[in-house]
């Protein structure tokens, strides 16, 4: 009866760790939904993402990393296999980015789709870009400072090696040179620049003076120019004198007759002097008068 029980025992044993296998290797499985399949092709560096890692959508866990390798076509190119849940549609301008959890440097895969959510279905074992995460892009800015840093550190360095830190040095001295020179300049400038002073002043008072002129210039203008002035009289005498010269062109006329009959006088007292006591001949009768007499 003892090795009965004995057998009873350890035949339950069997069956209690057989079920707790079966229970453990369905939690393993997991759970029973259907998942669609997408490819994450990435050309940056995927640091810290490994298989079974998570892959969030909006922040929601919506599946898993299945396998990651290099693009056999494009070694270029890494291939990330996804399972998504079935019940998920995505669209069709979605992209990939990674993402990282604290401090631990695991990394999963974070879906994000455009500002615009496209209508459109991204179809199952499509393709999806994956961009460069604000990780990335800062750290390849820090990159790109650091070698900008350390090319400057270099040149630098270069321009203060001994040859050019004497030249430095000697230039420094030319300056400072020039620089008392030039104090040596200004002491001789500076009465130079008190006549420049004076000078202005007295061209100030010159100024003044040609304005004062031209005021009263202006105003002996204006006062020839105005009615009654110098002008206005010298016109009304044109107009006077233009109205005289006819009537002494006409005296002028009578004077230029009466000289030649005046001439013709004088002739004829110079041909018949006797016209003086006697008078005017009388003339010849003509033919056809009486007393004329044929010669």
């Amino acid at each position: 009866m003892e090795n009965r029980a004995h057998a009873l025992i350890a035949g339950l044993f069997v069956i209690g760790l057989g079920i707790a296998l079966i229970i453990v290797a369905e939690w393993f499985k997991g759970d029973s939904i259907e998942h669609d399949h997408y490819q994450v092709v990435s050309r940056e560096s995927v640091t810290g993402l490994s298989v079974q890692a998570s892959v969030y959508y909006r922040g929601v866990n919506i599946g898993k990393v299945n396998r990651i390798y290099f693009d056999p076509e494009n070694m270029q190119q890494i291939l990330i296999d996804i399972a998504i849940d079935g019940n998920i549609q995505l669209p069709k301008n979605i992209y990939a980015q990674l993402g990282y959890q604290g401090i631990t440097g695991l990394a999963y895969v974070q879906l994000r789709n455009e500002s615009v959510i496209s209508p459109e279905i991204l179809p199952e074992d499509a393709r999806i870009t994956m961009r460069p995460s604000l990780l990335d892009e800062v750290t390849g800015y820090g990159q790109n400072i650091l070698n900008n840093v350390n090319e400057l550190i270099i040149q630098v360095h270069q321009l203060l090696n001994d040859e050019n830190q004497e030249r430095i040095a000697n230039i420094l001295k030319n300056i400072d040179k020039a620089m008392n020179n030039f104090n040596n300049v200004t002491g001789h400038l500076q009465p130079i620049l008190d006549s420049m002073t004076h000078l202005t002043t007295e061209s100030g008072v010159l100024v003044r003076h040609l304005d004062e002129l031209l005021t009263e210039i202006n105003q002996s203008i204006r006062n020839v120019n105005q009615q009654g002035g110098i002008i206005d009289s010298l016109s009304t005498s044109a107009q006077e004198m233009a109205t005289t010269i006819p009537e002494l062109r006409k005296v002028s006329n009578g004077l230029v007759r009466n000289s030649q009959n005046l001439d013709r006088v004088l002739q004829q007292l110079e041909e018949n002097p006797q016209m003086l006591i006697f008078g005017r001949p009388s003339s010849q009768p003509g033919p056809g008068e009486d007393g004329f007499t044929t010669p």
